[in-house]
């Protein structure tokens, strides 16, 4: 009998590691596994046994004698409960199955398969595969991630690397962390065909300070994968690749990837000015392709299953899945993978089970802290990027904030402002001294000064277009989200204090 606990930092921040020792006490066999993603559940313990895995949720040490004597009641398995019945799970396919540091367990589940057939394929047929599986970053912008190797490919230079952006700085998102706890093979697979792709032959991960636990994982898969031929001569064949894990000191900036690579050189976390791009002049001016984690353990399954397969998930252009984390005021919270095209009002209301304190639905930010606000109107928006686009907002990482009818939206619109002006590296005028000058005219609306509606329209407009990155460039879009769609809010203020 095996009992799976995981190890996932927000399983431990509800008690698993006091879980996994009530079950070693009574001399069990306790694997720590990652997350399966319902955070709702957490901590959710699997027996396995007989070749099925029961699961059990929220459990506590005091039930674990209960668990083993049957007292306590399976919620079967975890295949079978709707939330997680209802994914498309691709990139996280593994993740909260396997042991995350045992290689023979992620060969088991599919591990290797693609990496195996980059070599077959080489150089030029490892990026048309990504081209034709329609991948496009998963960390904000939606890049396509085939082009942005094709260019990389292409540069001639001494030297090319393969940087792994993992500095998740958006309020809302997980997906990183838990992929790095919970299969960080997959990241270091990719980031390998990566590196035969474009004739890069060094990797760096850019982790954020704040998760201690990821930042272990992957130190220790770094070393398995060495150990093992995955990093350095790769699977004996000719080509070398190694990977450097590097902690970022909590910028939120540093998540854009020219601020990242500064970083990276020990500057200052500031953005740079493109051209030149960073396919060409990237790390140490040498080409360098910035991906994102959840884009980097991705590129196995693609390997594996054939580019076809994966692009024939997917509406339009957002080709594949997203892993999308619904959290706020969530009945059911945790990570959903699913094939773009869903609409946000399904996820919000089926999938997530509305709001945890019974309330209706006020409106769901989509895309970190600088998204649009959402109000029940645009609910039946699918979940893609030019969908999303087409009404104003953004996906970004794809994380999901869910407010009910209590929810202060000039107060949530005035946090975005100074969410911005604490977090601006100070590059860009408009980012630096417009976000202050936001938040002064939000208090200004608040106050009573009906003028001061227009001065922020504009405001916000010189923001949208005046910025280098997106910190600046997208603070804009849940401020005017914001008073769009629930003009009454700030028009109440006025009207009281006159």
């Amino acid at each position: 009998m095996k009992i799976y606990v995981p190890r996932d930092a927000a399983a431990r921040a509800l008690g698993a590691d006091a879980v996994a020792e009530a079950f070693s006490a009574m001399g069990h066999n306790v694997i720590r596994n990652g997350s399966r993603g319902m955070v709702w559940l957490e901590p959710l313990v699997e027996i396995a046994e007989n070749g099925r895995r029961r699961a059990y949720g929220n459990v506590t040490p005091g039930d674990v004698a209960g668990i083993l004597s049957g007292a306590v009641q399976s919620l079967g398995s975890v295949e079978d409960i709707p939330f997680f019945a209802n994914q498309t799970r691709l990139t996280f396919a593994r993740c909260g199955v396997i042991d995350p540091l045992s290689l023979s367990d992620y060969e088991a589940h599919g591990g290797l398969v693609g990496l195996r057939r980059a070599l077959d394929l080489g150089a030029d047929g490892i990026v048309a595969e990504v081209k034709e599986s329609g991948l496009r970053g998963r960390g904000g912008a939606g890049f396509p991630t085939g082009l942005k190797w094709e260019t990389v490919a292409r540069a001639t230079a001494d030297r090319k690397y393969i940087v792994c952006n993992a500095d998740e700085g958006d309020s809302g998102t997980f997906a990183d962390r838990m992929i790095m706890e919970g299969d960080p093979f997959s990241v270091i697979e990719g980031m390998v065909i990566a590196g035969l792709g474009v004739g890069a032959s060094k990797g760096l991960i850019y982790i954020r300070s704040e998760y201690p636990d990821a930042i272990e994982a992957m130190n220790a898969a770094v070393k398995i994968a060495r150990k093992n031929n995955i990093l350095g001569r790769v699977l004996d064949a000719s080509h070398e690749f190694d990977i450097e894990i590097r902690v970022g000191a909590g910028a939120y900036v540093c998540g854009e990837e020219t601020a990242l690579l500064n970083s990276l050189e020990g500057k200052r976390g500031v953005v740079r000015a493109k051209p030149p791009l960073p396919a060409l002049e990237g790390f140490m001016g040498r080409p360098t392709v910035v991906n994102n984690v959840i884009s980097l353990a991705t590129i196995p399954v693609i390997f594996e299953k054939g580019a076809a397969h994966y692009a024939g998930f997917g509406l339009g252009r957002s080709k594949g899945t997203m892993p999308i984390q619904i959290g706020g005021n969530v009945a059911r919270g945790g990570l959903f993978e699913t094939a773009f095209g869903m609409p946000l009002g399904s996820l919000i209301h089926d999938i997530a089970g509305g709001t945890a304190t019974g309330r209706p639905v006020k409106a769901v930010q989509v895309g970190g802290p600088l998204g649009a606000y959402f109000a029940p109107e645009k609910f039946d928006t699918p979940f893609a990027y030019e969908e999303f686009d087409g009404q104003g907002g953004l996906i970004g990482h794809a994380g999901i904030v869910v407010f009910d009818d209590s929810a202060d939206m000039r107060a949530m619109a005035r946090f975005a402002m100074e969410f911005c002006a604490v977090e601006s590296c100070g590059k860009c005028t408009p980012c630096r001294i417009g976000a202050v000058r936001g938040v002064e005219t939000i208090d200004r609306i608040a106050a009573g000064d009906a003028s001061a509606v227009p001065l922020l329209v504009d405001l916000c407009e010189t923001m949208k277009h005046g910025s280098l990155c997106a910190l600046g460039g997208f603070t804009p879009y849940p401020v005017m989200s914001a008073l769009e769609q629930f003009p009454e809010e700030f028009a109440a203020r006025r009207e009281a204090a006159e």
